[in-house]
């Protein structure tokens, strides 16, 4: 068998057809194993798990079903959502069982729609448990790095509950041995050699896990081998060819080939075709992205998936332009947008959505209103007491320096709040009106326009201890600051259509033999909605696993000496 691709749906493949007693072949295109995993947040979306209901949170399948009828619906295929949801826990034991992984339940995270039927506030969603990157060996170097914006002090990993510690070591004992703790092990780790931290979490730390389970296994895996051609004979996927050292070498698979190269984030012609616009170059996901597996599963007679709502999963992205013309991209997901103070506009100084949504519903407000007034870019602003205490993108907060970041032309900041607008290029006169507005809604506690903190998912990123809501705070002590976000993706949903086995359907919705799609280039089974946190992650994993499983127990294609079964 071979496997396209070592990201979180390529490593589940190939592990789970080894697991089950099937030689495997993985490949990778660039130099580096985790593809997107490796640079995410981390969380996986798998409901009905075992830890649910230890962290307090008891669930259904008919629960959760009707969660998914109110917020994905028709967007994708009910077979599809159904054979995710049956599936999901299943994987979740399988690889706990069988491999390093190991996911931690969160005891409170909602769901990104708490007020719709069905949702749940916590137990869907898990983390990858912290994991060592020391037992990789020389191998850790093999290892995607994590995002700069998950690191602190040149390479050390955080995650929020490391934030707000940090943040607090001045304030808090607790805080500041916790804090100890992280720079103590950071710096042992620089001056062993390693050229970044090895204490991983998030979305790294579920690849590292993966991939010190495909060491273990002994499972054969080629770097900077991309993917040319899927052999088809006969209508059946029956190999590959790969470009290896410079030559191109023809892999034959005895039961298929799994391709799972991480969507097509980085194809300007994709993206031209499949994306609203105005669009561009603004995804997070590895810019190796760029949607070769679509492309020559389609030439092999496999069809892109229909109905979805969106193509991409959203997410507002900040750029810094550095002076060698490379660009830092940062992802408003979950700091700053929902604490108290922030306020979101469009190009013509007024506000257009509920800053506190999830990322992707924040980007389906700047497109929705985009098609009336300009908002591709937006523009976060804040005031001089926000930026102290919580930063804003790549500036961070207690007097850290950023003069750098408004000499680049990230970061914006004036006096007043009509030099801020001017700076920007939009109107002084209606920002002023707007931050005077949103500072009212402070005041009472109530977003009469957008309904900022009012519900358990935007609390839940708010700040607590400021009443009476925790997403709402004043916005009217200088010096201001504000950053240009675009619409950016953390990846993409419109992929290659498949059935519950994951494999890929031809234009008739036929199975093609020997051909199984996971990850983003899987159609995605959310339809481009997103429900809550980790649905790319949890049907990436769950999905490769099926394909694993299928594949592993399908009949030889052919029978070849020495080839990948």
């Amino acid at each position: 068998m071979v496997v396209i691709g070592a990201g979180a749906g390529g490593m589940a493949a190939a592990l789970t057809a080894n697991i089950e007693g099937r030689s495997v072949l993985l490949t990778e295109k660039t130099d580096r194993v985790g593809g997107s995993t490796a640079v995410s947040g981390g969380a996986v979306w798998a409901p009905l798990n075992a830890q649910s209901a230890k962290v307090g949170h008891p669930d259904t399948f008919e629960k959760v079903w009707t969660y998914m009828q109110k917020t994905v619906g028709d967007a994708a295929p009910a077979a599809m959502q159904q054979a995710f949801l049956r599936n999901c826990a299943g994987m979740v034991d399988y690889f706990e069982k069988n491999t390093l992984v190991e996911l931690v339940a969160r005891s409170n995270s909602p769901d990104y729609y708490p007020d719709r039927e069905g949702a749940a506030f916590g137990g869907r969603s898990l983390d990858p448990a912290m994991f060592d990157g020391r037992s990789l060996g020389r191998n850790f170097q093999e290892l995607r790095d994590p995002l700069p914006e998950f690191q602190v002090l040149g390479g050390m990993m955080i995650n929020m509950t490391d934030a707000k510690h940090l943040l607090a070591v001045t304030r808090s004992f607790e805080s500041w041995r916790e804090g100890m703790k992280l720079v103590l092990r950071y710096f042992s780790d620089r001056l062993r050699g390693y050229h970044r931290g090895t204490r991983l979490v998030l979305g790294n730390a579920l690849a590292g896990r993966l991939f010190k389970s495909v060491l273990d296994r002994g499972i054969e895996y080629w770097l900077n081998a991309p993917l040319e051609k899927l052999h088809v004979v006969d209508g059946r996927v029956t190999g590959v060819s790969l470009m290896r050292d410079g030559k191109r070498v023809a892999v034959r698979a005895r039961r298929g080939v799994i391709v799972a190269t991480g969507g097509f984030p980085w194809s300007e012609t994709l993206r031209s075709e499949l994306y609203p616009q105005p669009s561009g170059p603004w995804s997070m996901s590895p810019q190796a992205n760029q949607g070769e597996g679509i492309t020559l599963a389609k030439e092999a007679g496999a069809t892109l998936g229909t109905g979805h709502v969106s193509p991409a999963f959203w997410a507002p992205v900040s750029i810094l332009k550095r002076p060698d013309g490379s660009e830092v991209r940062f992802p408003h997901l979950v700091w700053d947008r929902a604490k108290p103070g922030l306020m979101a506009v469009n190009q013509a100084g007024e506000r257009f959505v509920n800053e506190s949504t999830s990322y992707h519903e924040f980007v389906r407000a700047m497109y929705r209103s985009h098609e009336m007034v300009p908002t591709v870019p937006a523009f976060l602003v804040c005031d001089h007491d926000f930026m102290e205490r919580w930063g804003l993108g790549l500036a961070l907060p207690g007097g850290r320096p950023r003069e750098h970041l408004v000499r680049a032309g990230y970061l914006y900041k004036a006096q007043s709040l009509r030099d801020l607008a001017a700076a920007l290029g939009i109107d002084g006169e209606r920002l002023e009106a707007s931050a005077a507005r949103f500072t009212r809604f402070a005041e009472s506690g109530k977003d009469d326009d957008f309904g900022k903190g009012s519900t358990a998912y935007n609390r839940y990123l708010g700040d607590p201890d400021q009443q009476p809501n925790a997403c709402l705070g004043p916005l009217q002590r200088g010096p201001f600051y504000a950053v240009k976000v675009y619409a950016g993706d953390i990846g993409t949903a419109c992929g290659i259509a498949c059935n519950e086995h994951a494999q890929a359907l031809d234009a008739q919705g036929q199975p093609i033999v020997g051909l199984y799609m996971a990850g983003n280039d899987m159609h995605s089974v959310m339809g481009g909605e997103y429900p809550a946190p980790g649905i790319t992650l949890g049907p990436a994993l769950t999905f490769g696993w099926i394909a694993g499983r299928h594949a592993a127990s399908s009949p030889e294609l052919h029978s070849t000496a020495g080839a990948p079964s």
